[in-house]
């Protein structure tokens, strides 16, 4: 027999407040109203702002701590203070003149998708408590496998980031293939061997190749120490392959990669998480050549998709992997397992609780359409471009390191002192102008600028260049 429910008072539903520690409505209103003029604001201004600001322990510890408050506190004070001295005090990746490492333009639109989440205590774990949100993050993986041409069938999971996806990748690989050597080279981000190591591979089964003379894993070497590890006695199991490396921007040969891979029955990860994005624009994607023969594959979109942190993707194209590496099932949670058809995210990683990272993605896709996401990855290669050009107008001080490549150009300064790429990049950082980072290639210190946000133009990256360029 149906159950009749009693019928519920907007006002007052069942006579609980609405917030749970006993906020008014109309004080929730305002506060919440006060967040998104305080944040738009901000949008407006950033350009003005620091592209980075470092604060002293002790002066920030004085102003944003204190004793524990026993009583209620202005909440308009606290908020005022958040923004003008614990979020001011940071690097904005979303700064049009912030190239340092990777920046972090993130949309609106994405944000707004954040926000209701947030707001509304989304969790994406189960299918049976999160069917809605698993939905959102299901079609989110499927057009973002779309829009970088990976195969139909291809499966993935949201994370908190690179070192997670990697990790991610990593364990369904070994779930896979069992144990054995994994092979990276020099120029690989630092956290996929520390990924490597925390998963237990002893010392000697993770390989560090040297680079070829372009920064890119060198063929010669990657098959020399497969062949010496089989002699050995050792298994060769997994190729840790670079789209998009942090230093360079380079690209390693990933269909000569997955040919080796093939033959030796391996497994492919690509570590896409900076430039894998690229692949969206047809530019990107021959120079990303062989991506979509990766078995694994680890995406940032909070840097070159436009999302706010945090945001990681792991997709894996052979179909049933991360379940079969995740999937657990205990009698407490037997009351949620998916149905026929759906998923269990909470099996696809090592998160069980996890909010739903998908709502951002798919709040932006639809607001913007993905020829808009491909027009601004592709105005983030361009930007590279227009920076290299201005480099190369003064050959009497600059030497292109680098030439750009999907977003980034490494440079250095003519008879370059012991020191002074920091130095330079030090003075222009805390001029709060730009904020710009040096780089080691081979032990030789040079200067880098990553350009990927929409909303840099041809005269912040001639007047970043030129500041490095004004004596000391």
């Amino acid at each position: 027999m149906p159950v009749n429910y009693p019928s519920i008072d907007v006002d007052d539903p069942f006579g609980y407040a609405a917030d749970t520690l006993g906020m008014d409505p109309e004080e929730m209103r305002r506060l919440g109203h006060k967040i998104v003029d305080m944040v738009v604001d901000r949008q407006l201004r950033k350009a003005s702002e620091h592209a980075i600001l470092t604060g002293d322990p002790a002066d920030l510890m004085a102003r944003l701590g204190g004793a524990l408050p026993e009583d209620p506190m202005d909440p308009d004070a606290s908020l005022e203070l958040m923004a003008a001295v614990a979020l001011s005090h940071q690097q904005h990746g979303d700064h049009p003149r912030y190239f340092a490492r990777v920046p972090g333009p993130c949309s609106f639109a994405a944000i707004l998708g954040e926000w209701m989440g947030t707001g509304f205590n989304t969790i994406s774990s189960s299918w049976g408590g999160g069917s809605g949100p698993a939905t959102v993050e299901i079609v989110v993986i499927e057009w973002m496998r779309q829009m970088l041409g990976l195969p139909e069938g291809t499966e993935g999971v949201l994370v908190s980031g690179g070192s997670i996806g990697n990790l991610t990748g990593f364990a369904a690989a070994r779930s896979e293939l069992g144990h054995g050597v994994a092979y990276c080279c020099d120029q690989t981000h630092s956290s996929l061997p520390r990924d490597l190591r925390e998963m237990g591979c002893p010392e000697g089964h993770v390989r560090i190749l040297e680079s070829d003379d372009t920064y890119r894993m060198s063929m010669s070497r990657l098959k020399a120490a497969i062949a010496e590890d089989k002699a050995a006695g050792r298994r060769p199991l997994l190729v840790v392959a670079t789209a998009g490396s942090t230093n360079t921007g380079a690209c390693d040969p990933l269909n000569e990669i997955a040919d080796v891979c093939d033959a030796e029955n391996m497994w492919l990860h690509v570590d896409g998480a900076y430039g894998g994005p690229a692949a969206i624009t047809e530019e990107g994607r021959k120079t990303l050549a062989g991506l979509h023969r990766a078995d694994s594959l680890t995406l940032d979109p909070h840097k070159w998709f436009f999302q706010p942190y945090d945001v990681g993707a792991c997709f894996v194209t052979r179909p049933g992997a991360l379940e079969r590496c995740y999937a657990m099932s205990p009698e407490y949670l037997k009351d949620v397992q998916a149905t026929t058809g759906a998923v269990n995210f909470g099996n696809r990683s090592l998160e069980l609780t996890r909010r739903s990272r998908a709502l951002k993605i798919w709040m932006s896709i639809r607001t913007y359409g993905a020829r808009k996401f491909r027009e601004a990855v592709q105005q983030g290669i361009d930007n590279a471009k227009i920076a290299e050009a201005h480099l190369r107008e003064r050959p009497d001080m600059w030497e292109i390191v680098t030439p750009a490549q999907i977003g980034v150009v490494c440079f250095s300064l003519r008879d370059c002192e012991l020191g002074e790429h920091a130095a330079r990049s030090k003075l222009v950082s805390d001029s709060g102008f730009a904020c710009v980072s040096s780089t080691s290639l081979k032990g030789r210190s040079v200067l880098r600028l990553c350009t990927i946000n929409p909303l840099t133009t041809r005269d912040d990256i001639i007047q970043t260049i030129d500041m490095l360029a004004r004596p000391q």
